[in-house]
């Protein structure tokens, strides 16, 4: 053993590990000082020529600039449909029209679209996404293709998100369809609603057509976005919708009625404020809010006394801001003996800064000579709280 460690056979393995990591380290160093001359020789590049670009950026859109000019190098060509992409994603109707035509023009669109249609991988999904940038009505049926393809979910995903971004009425077409077919149904709700929002933004009356075909999950989805995008001209359907068996489904509706015409909206949201379900009533509340009408007090001194605390507080909040009828409101809040209620009310009065000024008004008045040290009190007691206290009765606690 002793011969073994003396022999020079160790000693030269050492140094061969020395030589060795020494070549690594210095071909380490070649790459990190090449790479970064490389990468800033590629920025000097891209900044000279986008530089250039842009002084010249209105002959190109026009076609003054002949396209064969910055098609050939496929480095310019990148950086001018990237401008062209970035400028269509914010033009309005307007702009659009000179950078589509420089796109269709040029092939890039055409390109696009092949690559869309035969590429595979990551090279799909990025012409799926850059199709949908374009805004363009061609672009739809390649991106229905591939929201049909099966095979590869994270391009159906890329594919929803192209149309999406197109934010065209025709390209929320296949996505309802596949949402009614039940080929969406292992999607997040959240790219497919946006998707929807978006491309129905400008006639929320598609969602209407297929509403009355969907079910389950597709007719939730579907109510949710028409929530987001109605029009006061869509009173008569979301009163339909609104005695839909869904909880959800009303829900949408009664969000959707904060748009619409006031003596057709009050009744149902009226009646939405009492529904079984507490987010229902919750966005029954928030609707009438919204709304100029007068009977609206009613319903929102109904619900400050509800049993979810959410819905409560939703209404006191509504309530606290009706300026001139503040005292008036506050005495009728008092006469229902609802501790809770009052809470509700006093912590909104409180966080707007009214309250003070309210007790003040109601002490001046011989009419109020109750309210203002049953206010007082429930600030001593509890004042902004909204716990229950150990002997609250059940029916209290069910909404907590």
């Amino acid at each position: 053993m002793g011969l073994f460690l003396n022999s020079p056979l160790p000693a030269a393995l050492v140094l061969k590990g020395i030589f060795a990591s020494a070549i690594a380290i210095a071909l380490l160093v070649v790459f990190i000082v090449f790479r970064r001359w490389y990468r800033g020789r590629y920025f000097d590049r891209l900044n000279h020529s986008t530089m250039q670009i842009r002084q010249q950026w209105a002959d190109i859109v026009s076609g003054a600039v002949a396209s064969s000019v910055w098609r050939v190098d496929h480095f310019t060509s990148s950086i001018v449909e990237s401008i062209l992409l970035d400028s269509m994603e914010v033009a309005g109707p307007q702009e659009l029209p000179p950078l589509l035509h420089c796109l269709r023009a040029s092939g890039l669109l055409d390109e696009r679209i092949y690559q869309a249609r035969h590429c595979k991988g990551w090279d799909r999904r990025v012409a799926l996404v850059a199709l949908g940038r374009t805004r363009a009505p061609e672009a739809v049926p390649a991106l229905a293709e591939a929201l049909s393809d099966s095979s590869d979910p994270d391009t159906r995903m890329a594919a929803i998100r192209g149309l999406g971004r197109s934010a065209l009425p025709q390209a929320a077409v296949p996505i309802i369809e596949g949402l009614l077919s039940g080929e969406l149904g292992g999607f997040p709700d959240f790219p497919v609603k946006n998707a929807l929002t978006n491309c129905c933004r400008s006639d929320p009356k598609l969602l209407v057509t297929y509403l009355p075909s969907a079910s389950g999950a597709a007719r939730e989805l579907l109510a949710r976005v028409l929530g987001e995008l109605a029009l006061s001209d869509l009173g008569d359907e979301l009163l339909v919708l609104a005695t839909d068996p869904l909880p959800e489904v009303r829900a949408s509706a009664a969000r959707a009625l904060a748009h619409a015409d006031p003596d057709l909206a009050f009744p149902t949201l009226s009646v939405l404020a009492n529904d079984p379900e507490w987010f229902v009533r919750l966005r029954a509340v928030v609707a009438v809010g919204f709304l100029e009408d007068k009977r609206k007090v009613r319903v929102l001194l109904r619900a400050v006394c509800d049993l979810n605390r959410h819905v409560r507080q939703r209404a006191a909040t509504v309530l606290a801001k009706m300026d001139p009828d503040l005292q008036d409101i506050i005495g009728k809040i008092v006469a229902t003996e609802d501790r809770y209620a009052l809470q509700a009310f006093i912590s909104e009065l409180e966080r707007t800064g009214r309250f003070e000024a309210v007790v003040k008004a109601l002490e001046s008045e011989s009419d109020r000579r109750f309210a203002a040290p049953i206010l007082l009190r429930s600030l001593e007691q509890g004042k902004v709280s909204l716990e229950l206290a150990p002997d609250a009765p059940s029916s209290q606690k069910v909404g907590q």
